[in-house]
């Protein structure tokens, strides 16, 4: 579009004038057919126009053609006049600007007819007419003809309203498109929004596309800290660290966030709210800018949006529109990445927590060899079989596995296979589908299904059904399942470890379970010895469960008495380490002292539950013999099988031992060392 600048006062004639509503009475025989049927036709191709610029270029040479034009055009009054399209070649130095400027005031179709300096007629004569009524537009057509004269003006009225008409539809369409462009390009942005995992990176993504949309310098992002009275802008270029707080009450952003309204600014540096010293900072100057609220799923303003220096131009209607429209999305996005952020950071912290509550305390060699083999084992997929009586710890074992290998960040889930049927198990692992049965009123996962990536810890697998048994098979040979009432295979990426205090070898042996499935469960075995076969590790445990329940009891920690820790070492703890936490649980919430006396530990520990000699069935020998060799076997264990500790404790030689234990048919060899 060309610029048109104020010539030198022109000599023209008195214009003549004919308003829109003398036209009835004017024009009444005037027009022509075929002055009517092009302005229908102007009307008919304005809606299959691809735009303002196409419509005039194929418009305006059937207007000049009309009335024997040799230049036609239509201006736009703005700051300036400017030709948003125009036709042949100025046959005049300078046009009457008045003429042009008073059809638009008076809202009036004229005309004059030029004169040379010498006062004779030029024989051109410039024609102006305003293309809507009431110079809604702000557009006129003007035209240069030698044939034209004033009886011709309610024809030139006429077309020119069509004209302007048209011109409105392709107007129009122009914005629809433009509006579709923008749309578009704002879903593209959001997409690429979707994609980001951290706050940072997502701001960056945001201001970067901002600023391309709306084909301007910069953009930044600004988060508003309530709590601190702040906002935080990301990206804020020239600073260190890419970021920059302000306070949440100066300056235009302030503004915004505290009205809640769009603001837009075409000098920053005549609007008093502009904060000048930003721009000194970083040594960029700020022409223009459009900031506007943004604005989270629940209605709350959680920050503003900004973008700054419009490289065309000043920002417009469009491109506030466009930056809310974006600024919605960008809200969403960034609630979702705060949100995944604050799963993630939760998540690390638990899985922290829980890897150093799974700590498997004890100095003695099993527990110390235990700790090797589950290091290297953690490295590795390999399905472990867990053995050991009732209370040794298999899950904690089975955790260790998990949180010290590379599963860690998935999830461990656990499943009791005893205590539930075969159906209610099937169920349990493998998920179901609505309808599969009377209760499954909706589709559920199964425990397959939530382990995936992690690991799958089933406890107590020597007491699962056979029908149970060879589906798992099936499972851990195809690593896929189906759901109860579906047909639909799913594959699943699970580690699995077994547990039981059933001797398997033996019940394969009985048929009560399955071969095959034992050796694909026990790849790696770990047989975990009882308690009473470690009686080192018993006070370690004992110091290290009561100073966990003495935190959670809100109390110092406690000390063992020496008779205490005696008491601890000669109980035979039948319920393994289960009972021993259990009784420090108790102890830190019920101990009355400073130090946990052997009276604390009388209720729970009773002599008489740690012998099986309650039984009137034996005769006295058999019963003397039997408690010899238990009270024996203890304190062997208590000083770690070094049996001349153990024979001055007894007070025995440490031969008479050795000969009391033959006696006995006890066939445990100690450590000989002093």
């Amino acid at each position: 579009m060309e610029v048109v600048q104020p010539h030198a006062t022109q000599t023209v004639s008195q214009p003549t004038w004919l308003t829109w509503s003398a036209l009835p009475w004017i024009s009444r025989g005037a027009s022509t057919a075929l002055e009517a049927q092009l302005a229908l036709r102007l009307l008919e191709s304005a809606v299959e126009a691809p735009g303002v610029s196409s419509y005039l270029r194929q418009e305006l040479p059937e207007v000049a053609s009309e009335f024997a034009a040799q230049w036609i055009a239509v201006m736009q009054r703005g700051a300036e006049w400017e030709r948003l399209g125009e036709f042949g070649r100025q046959p005049i130095e300078a046009l009457p600007m008045r003429l042009i400027t008073e059809a638009l005031d008076r809202d009036a179709a004229g005309c004059v007819s030029l004169e040379a300096t010498n006062g004779s007629a030029t024989g051109w004569v410039v024609c102006a007419a305003p293309l809507l009524k009431g110079g809604e537009s702000g557009a006129v057509l003007v035209l240069c003809s030698r044939g034209f004269s004033a009886r011709s003006l309610p024809a030139l009225l006429t077309v020119t309203r069509a004209l302007g008409w048209g011109l409105e539809v392709a107007r129009r369409r122009d914005k629809a498109s433009a509006r579709i462009e923008r749309l578009q390009a704002t879903l593209e942005i959001a997409s690429q929004l979707s994609l980001a995992r951290e706050t940072k990176p997502l701001l960056e993504l945001i201001a970067r596309e901002a600023a391309r949309l709306l084909d301007a310098d910069r953009a930044s992002i600004f988060v508003w800290d309530r709590e601190h009275h702040e906002v935080v802008a990301c990206p804020a270029l020239g600073y260190e660290g890419n970021m920059l707080r302000l306070k949440d009450d100066t300056g235009i952003v302030g503004d915004c966030l505290q009205t809640g309204q769009s603001i837009r600014v075409d000098d920053a540096y005549s609007d008093p709210r502009f904060n000048k010293q930003v721009d000194a900072k970083t040594g960029y100057k700020t022409r223009n800018l459009l900031c506007v609220p943004l604005v989270d799923a629940g209605g709350q303003r959680i920050g503003a949006f900004e973008v700054i220096n419009k490289r065309h131009g000043d920002f417009g209607d469009d491109d506030q529109e466009s930056l809310q429209e974006l600024g919605l999305q960008a809200a969403v996005a960034l609630a979702n990445t705060r949100e995944r952020e604050s799963l993630v950071r939760r998540h690390k912290q638990l899985t922290a927590q829980v890897t150093q509550s799974v700590e498997i305390i004890g100095d003695s060699p099993a527990i110390a060899a235990l700790r090797t083999t589950i290091e290297r084992l953690a490295a590795t997929d390999l399905p472990v079989l867990v053995l050991g009586e009732s209370g040794t710890g298999k899950e904690v074992v089975a955790q260790s596995l998990h949180y010290q290998g590379a599963r860690r960040e998935s999830p461990f889930v656990a499943v009791n296979c005893a205590a539930m049927t075969e159906t209610l198990l099937e169920s349990e692992l493998f998920g179901h589908e609505k309808g599969a049965f009377t209760d499954a009123h909706e589709a559920r996962q199964g425990k397959f299904e939530l382990a995936e990536g992690g690991t799958l810890f089933l406890d107590e697998i020597g007491d699962m059904s056979p029908g149970g048994q060879a589906k798992l098979l099936r499972v851990l040979e195809q690593k896929v399942i189906t759901r109860v009432g579906g047909s639909q295979t799913i594959r699943i990426n699970v580690r699995v470890i077994a547990a039981t205090n059933v001797n398997l070898a033996a019940a394969v042996r009985e048929r009560r379970f399955r071969e095959d499935l034992y050796y694909r469960l026990s790849v790696v075995a770990l047989d975990l010895p009882p308690l009473r076969d470690r009686p080192g590790d018993i006070l370690p445990l004992a110091q290290h469960f009561l100073s966990r329940f003495c935190v959670q009891a809100g109390r110092r920690s406690l000390e063992i008495s020496v008779e205490a820790r005696k008491r601890l070492q000669a109980h035979m703890w039948p319920g393994n380490i289960r009972e021993l936490r259990n009784l420090m649980e108790r102890v830190a919430f019920l101990c009355t002292g400073a130090q946990v006396e052997i009276g604390d530990l009388a209720f729970i520990l009773s002599p008489d539950r740690d012998s099986d000699l309650n039984s009137t069935d034996l005769g006295l020998s058999e019963a003397t013999a039997r408690f010899q060799s238990e009270y024996i076997r203890r304190i062997v264990k208590r000083v770690q099988g070094n049996i001349s500790e153990a024979s001055r404790v007894l007070g025995l030689h440490r031969s008479n031992l050795y000969r009391k234990m033959r006696q006995l048919d006890m066939t445990e060899a100690g450590d000989d060392g002093d």
